[in-house]
């Protein structure tokens, strides 16, 4: 019992929110666990990355960006352990490698996989009825092409599976999403006194049909539009500050499950159905800086905002990253400044990447 009041839980914070959270309007979706970073790099930085330079984990925050990935072949993994102040064996994590083939091209594939880990069951009585490992997981592949020497597109498909089941109330979920994103890098240019080179980038992932966890009763999967840019201080060859902006808006009416439209009306349409300043109110926003030292070296900080009445996620984040030779480690800490319990507080993230094979010039 203890363990299905934690995945009760777990779901809740994921995105389908805990009833006494309903009353401040948040937006609730099926398969939450799509919009779970576990890139340490971004998760230093207030989890920002539609508009960061390319590494092993751009697929998730912008696919668009692996057309300007410095190295031909980029493998990463990550492991995030999910509510550690109240279990140990629930955890999200990805694997993902990206292959820039040429020039102007690039292909990637990402796993990302979250465990509710082991549920013991129980009969009425307190007898044993076997033991469930509920999991959720999407595959995704992409393709990203440069369209000018500064500026790239990317599509991308995804598989979704979620299987909940604990009680043979809720049927397994399988589904498809669609993401399609865009990426805009200068030239480094001199500004004086330092050169500097700016990015920005678009994403809109999760594009897909609505699912069913019950027959009849339909829910919008979380379709997101990520927005922002950054602005590289490049001192010298040692030393580089980059600071980023991101805007994020889920594309899922603010009725959420409550919703009779359709999945593509629905998209659309969550940018009118409430009042300006509500509509305004649904954009969270983040900001982060990464200082790097030689290319071998960083140091990351960053801040997180939702509005009180959409959900009240505010934390502080800061990280580190280390590379030697082909191998970088990556490590985030969150410090939550919310009300609202944040499954992540008390818990390092920490991710690897290998950067293999040719190195392009586009930096």
């Amino acid at each position: 019992m203890k363990k299905i009041l934690l995945l009760t839980l777990a779901i809740s914070i994921t995105g389908l929110k805990l009833n006494a959270q309903l009353d401040s309007r948040a937006i609730t979706t099926a398969v939450p666990f799509l919009q779970i970073n576990s890139d340490a790099r971004a998760g230093g930085m207030g989890d920002i990355g539609v508009a960061t330079s390319s590494d092993a984990f751009s697929l998730y925050h912008n696919p668009a960006k692996i057309a300007f990935n410095s190295n031909k072949l980029s493998i990463g993994a990550s492991y995030v352990p999910w509510l550690r102040n109240l279990t140990d064996d629930i955890f999200a994590g990805n694997l993902s490698v990206i292959n820039r083939f040429n020039e102007n091209s690039a292909w990637g594939a990402d796993l990302k996989l979250f465990s509710l880990g082991r549920i013991d069951l129980t009969n009425g009585d307190g007898s044993s009825n076997g033991s469930i490992n509920p999991t959720e997981l999407a595959i995704s592949g992409y393709y990203s092409l440069k369209l000018s020497e500064k500026f790239s597109m990317a599509v991308g498909l995804k598989y979704i599976n979620s299987n909940l089941d604990v009680d043979s109330t809720l049927e397994a979920v399988n589904s498809f999403a669609v993401d399609i994103a865009a990426y805009y890098q200068s030239d480094e240019q001199n500004y004086g006194t330092f050169n500097g080179r700016y990015r920005i980038g678009l994403n809109v992932a999760n594009i897909g049909p609505k699912v069913e966890y019950t027959p009849g009763e339909e829910n919008f999967i979380p379709t997101i539009a990520k927005l922002g840019g950054g602005f590289d201080f490049i001192f010298d060859d040692f030393n580089t500050l980059g600071v980023n902006l991101e805007f994020r808006k889920l594309l899922v009416p603010s009725s959420g499950t409550q919703s009779d439209r359709g999945w593509f009306e629905g998209m659309f349409t969550s940018l009118l159905d409430r009042s300006f300043s509500e509509e305004l109110q649904e954009v969270n926003w983040s900001l982060g800086a990464e200082y790097l030292y030689n290319n071998a070296f960083a140091v990351r900080a960053g801040y997180f905002n939702e509005s009180e009445v959409k959900g009240n996620r505010k934390f502080f984040t800061m990280g580190a990253g280390f590379t030697a030779n082909a191998f970088n480690v990556d490590l985030s800490y969150l410090i939550n400044v919310s009300d609202v319990n944040n499954p992540l507080e008390n818990t390092l993230r920490f991710s690897i990447s290998f950067d293999l094979g040719e190195i392009y010039e586009d930096y």
